[in-house]
């Protein structure tokens, strides 16, 4: 899938790529796909949650390896 920004959270642990996304989605334009790479599991719940507390669109995920994608279409303000 193509993003139009990516967010590396390698090495990282909830709850910090929320709080990185979080904060990584508002540089973003309204439809714009942010892309959020990690290695902890918990980001393939996380994010989807996360997703549906705020409104912003969750897209799917990709995995390969130990590394997973996770992709969010940011929602209208």
């Amino acid at each position: 899938m193509k993003a139009d920004q990516t967010l590396d959270c390698i090495g990282l642990y909830c709850p910090i790529p929320i709080v990185k996304t979080a904060t990584k989605i508002k540089d973003l334009k309204t439809g714009e796909i942010l892309e959020v790479v990690g290695d902890d599991k918990g980001i393939k719940l996380d994010i989807p949650a996360w997703c549906q507390a705020t409104g912003h669109e969750f897209l799917g995920i990709e995995e390969q390896g130990g590394e997973i994608k996770v992709y969010v279409k940011k929602a209208p303000n």
